[in-house]
């Protein structure tokens, strides 16, 4: 199974592919499209349609998962995220690929295990979990494979060719630990203890 993620947004639209073989996650691409703010809108929308469009073509993904918008504040960064959204489900639509959404809080709680994570803390369990040699830049970038990882390792299905926008219509998680709950469960272990480590140094010296 290879997961196309995405992160969006109109100035800067993160992405990250990874796949599941064999019970195993590993990272097969990633990176960050930025958008020129002296280019008109419809410009930077046309660009990240042809790049999400080249992502489906050269990857051939099986599901696409992208943030869920969510209440913001800030109107005009929601406007922005909606906008990018739209041109992502389209993209998809075109390949016949189905979408697969959740909020930050939803990703961050899968990955880093607390709904509040910071974008470094996100970035590190995602290094973690992929088995990456170091944490995955820029952090649209890491967020993009943290959408995908959760994607890859979620139990639900969702009905193919369609994004959902009703939670109600997904059917109930599956309970028990899967492969990568017990992955992020030892990698959470390990990142504990080797802050525990790391306090006990600076109280010995």
């Amino acid at each position: 199974m290879k997961v196309l993620g995405i992160d969006p947004g109109t100035a800067a639209l993160g992405y990250g592919i990874v796949e599941r073989s064999g019970g195993r996650l590993r990272e097969v691409d990633h990176g960050c499209l930025t958008t020129s703010p002296d280019d008109a809108l419809p410009e930077r929308l046309l660009a990240i349609h042809a790049m999400v469009d080249e992502l489906i073509s050269l990857h051939e993904p099986d599901v696409v998962g992208v943030e869920r918008l969510f209440f913001s504040r800030n109107v005009q960064t929601a406007l922005a995220v909606g906008q990018a959204r739209g041109v992502v489900l389209l993209a998809a639509a075109q390949h016949g690929l189905p979408v697969r959404e959740a909020t930050p809080s939803e990703v961050k709680s899968a990955i880093a295990g607390y709904g509040a994570a910071d974008k470094e803390q996100v970035g590190r369990m995602v290094q973690l979990v992929l088995g990456m040699s170091e944490r995955p830049r820029p952090d649209d970038a890491a967020d993009a494979l943290a959408i995908a990882t959760w994607v890859a390792n979620t139990d639900h299905v969702v009905a193919s060719g369609a994004a959902v926008l009703d939670r109600a219509a997904i059917p109930p998680i599956r309970r028990g630990e899967t492969g990568y709950e017990r992955a992020v469960r030892e990698a959470l272990a390990a990142e504990r203890a080797e802050r525990a480590d790391r306090a006990d140094k600076r109280t010995a010296s």
